[in-house]
């Protein structure tokens, strides 16, 4: 009898990706509730975030206002690292672990995309860094909820109104989210085995069908 039979299987890393206002959130609760009532137990978490720490960086990428010190590319890229890895380190590898299906808003395909496309950053930094932050906690299947550009911007700025809150990034321009979108359908392109393009710009009823297929076809 082999020593490793005894060892529960690790759980699936699923990654959620994608531009501004492409309904990320409520298709992981969707996903959630789809899982659960097959008896799959589920972590939901987001990038930068998911930790105290973590969650303080989240604080200081997203909403900074200072325009006598703006936040550097560099800079903005190393509190993300350092927020993954200790979101790594402390909440998605244990609950991998543990047997559990991790449901993440965001991962390592935004800082490529965003700091990367957006920020100009060259692309063996994020390499370096990224491998730093994540070792081998690489996402069993990553569903990229696309849509075009202007879409995002009118959900987005639905939002935002709404909520009364100053973003960093939803307030880039329209140069800087074409080129987010572009490099997250690049690096799809890239990683057909990894990634799922879903159409984001339908009804959410219609995005959660995709998903779900997606999902059964990766791992049925």
């Amino acid at each position: 009898m082999s020593g490793h039979q005894n060892i529960p299987p690790r759980g699936h890393f699923i990654t959620f990706e994608g531009p501004e206002g492409a309904g990320k959130s409520t298709q992981i609760a969707w996903l959630r509730q789809d899982l659960e009532a097959q008896g799959i137990t589920c972590l939901c978490t987001r990038e930068p975030g998911g930790t105290a720490f973590a969650e303080e960086m989240r604080r200081l990428l997203k909403h900074w206002q200072n325009p006598d010190e703006p936040v550097l590319p560099l800079s903005e890229l190393l509190l993300l690292a350092a927020a993954r890895a200790q979101h790594v380190e402390t909440v998605i590898r244990p609950a991998l672990l543990a047997g559990k299906t991790v449901l993440c808003d965001r991962f390592s395909d935004s800082t490529f995309a965003y700091q990367g496309a957006g920020r100009k950053l060259p692309e063996e930094l994020l390499r370096t860094v990224d491998a730093a932050a994540v070792g081998d906690c690489i996402p069993d299947l990553t569903l990229l909820l696309d849509l075009p550009v202007e879409v995002g911007f009118a959900r987005a700025g639905s939002r935002a109104a709404t909520a009364g809150n100053y973003d960093r990034f939803e307030e880039e321009d329209r140069a800087f989210h074409e080129a987010v979108r572009a490099a997250f359908l690049a690096r799809a392109a890239a990683e057909p085995a990894r990634f799922r393009v879903i159409d984001a710009a339908v009804s959410p009823e219609a995005v959660r069908q995709q998903i779900r297929e997606a999902v059964h076809e990766r791992f049925a």
